[in-house]
């Protein structure tokens, strides 16, 4: 019976959804074609992201101890991370490339804005990363100890300056500065203004929050994994410990600053904001929606829907933004082109739920560790294994309220995404692309998952070598007794 109920809705859904897309036209199509290419490469991004401090971490306690549980979790999450440095560059070259196919107005709009942080991105960011991680990956026994820690170092600053200067571009996308008009150009007046935008500082703390938290969760999944089956192994025992600390840290800290990063978005872009919360109405004392659901399956397209059942905080959203619960808040209904409005509200909740469901997953794991009963706790352990792909799956609920929450502009209040498209692309020409982008990128991220679980795999086996009893020395002659032949030894 749920079978068919699932079959019928997604039916539904299909009907409903593939005249939207075809009637979209080059414009819905590129849009879709450049989501998801960003759904599959912020996933190896954010990666490399979070990965780049505990690597340092493990090199450094490595460096200075000598303790062989660290070489351990250093050689292996290396592995890792080079993994997903070269995911990370296959899927991320293809993206700059569709400026100039799908999207050439914006780029001739924005180039002189946006030219310069994006090769600052390759020159200063990737090629320190790619010439260190090098050294990482092949260095240990022919460098200096000194040389090998600071190459851990290299990389993680070039993991962070990379991801720096391409929230450089977005941020300056989402609250646009420092510019002027010449004709359908954007002329750059200020570079000081276009790169330290309003919105920079907010997202790029909130985005390395992201990548940090979901790396612990891959970091300790993978350790809870390996636990569960190795019980007692020192080297992923630290491992889940350092994670679980590293998540008892930034989750909290990530629910502070996005509760004031909201109150920013509010400020710079009151649509957007509008959307999050589903409120359509200005009006004094207004309610938090925790739920909403459309009158029908067209209002998850339908900015303008109204809601057939919503389950509300009275006043939150108001006392939240103000400190007052009679606060005024603008509503969708005062401007002309607002956004998706399900998709905006269901990628936030469903961000703000997982990050509600991290602080407590952090501090169950910090208690039982406190207790000492970190491996013996097969609920946590389970926990901690159901929710190794949760952190990514948060970032990219995030990163689709961002992007679809600013629609239909190109650049806030400048450009709309209608007037960015290349005006020879056809609707077919546009098709093909998507499919091919979708094959493309779906078979490298599937040969990703493989790769990384013969990773894991291969570590379980080393580990259970590890374990199995060695057979005892052959018994020979002790020094000082007498040979067969009864003379000396």
């Amino acid at each position: 019976m749920i079978g068919g109920v699932i079959t019928s809705l997604v039916a539904d859904l299909t009907a409903i959804a593939a005249p939207t897309v075809l009637s979209g036209g080059p414009e819905l199509l590129s849009r879709i074609q450049f989501a998801w290419t960003i759904t599959i490469h912020i996933v190896f991004a954010s990666l490399s992201v979070g990965l780049a401090p505990l690597i340092v971490y493990f090199t450094y306690r490595d460096v200075k101890t000598g303790s062989e549980r660290y070489a351990q979790l250093r050689d292996f999450w290396v592995k890792v991370f080079a993994l997903g440095f070269v995911m990370g560059t296959a899927t991320g070259i293809p993206m700059s490339f569709q400026f100039g196919t799908n999207f050439p107005i914006f780029a001739e709009f924005a180039g002189e804005l946006i030219g310069g942080p994006l090769a600052f991105e390759a020159k200063m960011a990737f090629f320190l990363e790619a010439v260190f991680l090098g050294v990482l990956l092949f260095g240990r026994e022919r460098v200096s100890d000194r040389m090998y820690l600071a190459s851990s170092v290299l990389v993680a600053i070039g993991a962070w300056l990379s991801a720096f200067w391409i929230i450089v571009v977005n941020a300056w996308m989402q609250t646009p500065q420092g510019f002027d008009l010449a004709g359908d150009v954007a002329t750059m007046t200020d570079p000081i203004a276009a790169i330290v935008t309003p919105r920079l500082a907010w997202m790029y703390v909130h985005m390395q929050l992201s990548a940090v938290i979901a790396v612990a969760l891959l970091v300790a999944g993978v350790g809870a994994y390996l636990l569960w089956k190795h019980d007692g192994n020192d080297a992923w025992r630290t491992a889940v410990t350092i994670a679980l600390v590293l998540l008892v840290i930034s989750a909290p800290v990530q629910a502070l600053q996005g509760d004031a990063y909201a109150k920013h978005v509010e400020d710079t872009q009151p649509a957007k904001f509008a959307a999050m919360e589903a409120h359509y109405e200005t009006d004094e004392g207004v309610a938090l929606h925790v739920i909403a659901f459309p009158k029908t399956l067209e209002g998850f397209t339908d900015p303008r829907a109204e809601n057939l059942y919503t389950l509300s905080v009275p006043m939150l959203v108001s006392y939240m933004l103000e400190g007052d619960p009679g606060a005024e808040v603008i509503g969708l209904n005062e401007f002309e082109h607002t956004p998706p409005v399900a998709i905006v509200f269901w990628s936030f909740r469903a961000m703000v739920g997982l990050g509600v469901w991290f602080v407590f997953l952090g501090l169950w794991g910090a208690y039982r560790r406190y207790q000492g009963r970190l491996s013996e706790s097969d609920r946590l352990l389970k926990a901690l294994m159901l929710s190794t792909p949760l952190g990514f799956l948060a970032m990219i609920a995030g990163w689709y309220t961002t992007e679809v929450g600013r629609q239909p502009w190109m650049v806030q209040d400048e450009l709309l995404v209608g007037e960015s498209v290349s005006p020879v692309l056809t609707g077919w020409e546009a098709m093909l692309s998507v499919a091919a982008f979708v094959a493309v990128f779906g078979g490298l991220f599937l040969i990703a998952l493989y790769a990384f679980r013969r990773m894991v795999a291969a570590e379980s086996r080393r580990l259970s070598e590890a374990e199995e009893p060695q057979p005892p020395e052959p018994a020979g002659p002790s020094p000082g007794s007498p040979t067969p032949e009864g003379g000396d030894p």
